[in-house]
C-alpha cells in the first residue's frame, strides 16, 4: 500500500489554505476526493490569472495534484445525499469555509455523524466556528495584518509589509492536515470521531511565538530591524557583497568566531564590544558597518564557498529562478512534472512530506467533476441509472463553468 493509502478524505475546499493542506495528504498517498461547488464553476482557484483557461489555471494545478474531483450542489437534496454517501465511506472531511457556513450546509460532526460516527470533521475557517468574528470572511493578507505580522515585517522606516508568500494559508493548511490525521488516529482508537475547529487567525497568532512570549511576560515590543535582521541575535540577516547579498545566521557564539576568522577580522571576536551575544546586540550599530566593509570585498559566491568551508551558516539571496535551479533542489527532486491536455507539461514543486514508504507518482489536478462517475460507482456503489437520476435532480448542478466573478463567493475561510 502507498503511504496513507488506507485514509480517504472528502475535501470541500477552495483557493489556497484547504487545498494546500489536503495536497500534502494526497502526495503522501491519501485518497483525497475534492468536492467542488457545481453552482460556481468549482474551486475559485481554477479562475486565478495570469495563467487561466476556462475552468483551469496553473494556480489551481499547484494546489490540487493527486486528487479526484466531483462537483456537487449541496443546496439540493440530491447533492447532500451524494455527500452523505461519500462521508459514509471516508475517514475525514476537510473544509475551509467561513465559520458560520458549516452549520448552514450541515457540515459539522453532529450533522455527519449519523452517516459515519467515526468520521473526523476538520474545519479551517478564517476565525473559527465560535467567537465575535465567526461570520467574517478572511484571507491570508488580511489575517497577516490583523495578527500583527505586518507590523513586524519590512524595513524600520517602511510601511507595514506582508510576507512574500501566503504563509498563513500554507501553515493553516498544514495545521489542518496534522489535526485531521491526529483526529483519525483518535477515532480509530476510540471508535468515535468529532470536530477539529481550526482557523487562519489562530494559526497566525500561534506563530507569533517568542515575540508574543516576550510581550506577554515582559511587555517587550519587538520592532523591525533593517535588512531582515534577527530581533535579538547579531549578526543574523542580509549583508551586501561585491555583487549581491548574503544571508548570515550566527545563531551560536561559535559561528561568530568562525565568521571573524573567515573574513580576516579575528580580533572582533575578542573585542569586549562584540565578545558575547548580549554585547553584540547592544553594540549592533558599531559591528554591522565593520562586517559590511569586509563582506563587500568579495562576491556572494566567493563568500559562500569560504564561509561554508569555515562552518558558518550562510547562503545567497537567490532569485526565484536561482532557487529552483539550486543543486540541492535538483538533488532532492523537488521539481516534478505532470502532463496536461491544455498546459502541456506542467512543472511543479512537490510538497515537503517524506517517509520511508512508497509515494504515489505525481498526477495533474483533476478537471471539474472529472472523477464523478468513478467515485460514485466504485466507492458509493451507484449504477449508471442512479447517477443519471441524481443528475436530473440537480445533484451535480446545471453547469460546470462560470465567470471568475461568479466564482468569487464569500463562503471561503
Amino acid at each position: 500500500m502507498i503511504g496513507l493509502g488506507d485514509i480517504r478524505i472528502v475535501a470541500i475546499e477552495q483557493y489556497g489554505a484547504g487545498p494546500f493542506g489536503s495536497l500534502h495528504l494526497a502526495e503522501l498517498g491519501a485518497d483525497v476526493i475534492k468536492v467542488e461547488d457545481a453552482r460556481t464553476g468549482g474551486d475559485i482557484g481554477r479562475h486565478v490569472p495570469p495563467f487561466q483557461s476556462e475552468d483551469d489555471s496553473l494556480f489551481y494545478q499547484s494546489f490540487n495534484r493527486n486528487k479526484r474531483s466531483i462537483a456537487l450542489d449541496l443546496s439540493v437534496d440530491g447533492g447532500r445525499d451524494v455527500l452523505h454517501r461519500l462521508v459514509s465511506e471516508c475517514d475525514g472531511v476537510l473544509h475551509n469555509l467561513r465559520g458560520d457556513v458549516p452549520e448552514k450546509l450541515g457540515l459539522r460532526y453532529e450533522d455527519l455523524a449519523p452517516y459515519n460516527e467515526r468520521v473526523v470533521v476538520c474545519s479551517l475557517s478564517g476565525f473559527g466556528m465560535t467567537g465575535p468574528r465567526r461570520e467574517q470572511p478572511a484571507y491570508d493578507y488580511v489575517v497577516q495584518g490583523l495578527a500583527g505580522w505586518m507590523e513586524l515585517t519590512g524595513e524600520p522606516d517602511g510601511p507595514p509589509t506582508k510576507s512574500g508568500l501566503s504563509l498563513v494559508d500554507y501553515c493553516g493548511g498544514l495545521a489542518a492536515a496534522m489535526s485531521l490525521l491526529a483526529g483519525i488516529h483518535v477515532a480509530r482508537r476510540d471508535g468515535v470521531g468529532g470536530d477539529c475547529d481550526l482557523s487562519l487567525f489562530e494559526t497566525a497568532v500561534a506563530m507569533l511565538s517568542y515575540p508574543a512570549t516576550w510581550h506577554l511576560t515582559k511587555g517587550h515590543e519587538t520592532t523591525r530591524r533593517t535588512r531582515s535582521a534577527h530581533p535579538s541575535i547579531v549578526p543574523f540577516g542580509a549583508f551586501p557583497t561585491a555583487d549581491g547579498w548574503l544571508m548570515l545566521a550566527c545563531a551560536k557564539p561559535k559561528f561568530f568566531g568562525r565568521l571573524t576568522e573567515a573574513i580576516g577580522r579575528g580580533e572582533l571576536a575578542a573585542d569586549p564590544r562584540f565578545a558575547t551575544l548580549e554585547a553584540r546586540q547592544r553594540n549592533n550599530d558599531e559591528l554591522i558597518p565593520l562586517l559590511d566593509a569586509a563582506l563587500r570585498t568579495r562576491t556572494t559566491g566567493e563568500w559562500v564557498t569560504r564561509l561554508n568551508a569555515a562552518g558558518v551558516p550562510c547562503g545567497p539571496v537567490n532569485t526565484l529562478k536561482e532557487a529552483l535551479k539550486d543543486p540541492q533542489t535538483r538533488h532532492r527532486e523537488l521539481v516534478v512534472e505532470t502532463p496536461h491536455p491544455h498546459w502541456g507539461t506542467v512543472r511543479h514543486v512537490r510538497t515537503a512530506g517524506r517517509g520511508w514508504w512508497p509515494l504515489p507518482a505525481p498526477r495533474r489536478a483533476p478537471e471539474l467533476g472529472e472523477d464523478r462517475d468513478d467515485v460514485l460507482r466504485d466507492l458509493v456503489g451507484l449504477d449508471d441509472a442512479q447517477i443519471a437520476e441524481l443528475a436530473r435532480d440537480g445533484a451535480f448542478g446545471t453547469t460546470q463553468s462560470t465567470t471568475p466573478a461568479d466564482a468569487a463567493r464569500d463562503e471561503t475561510a
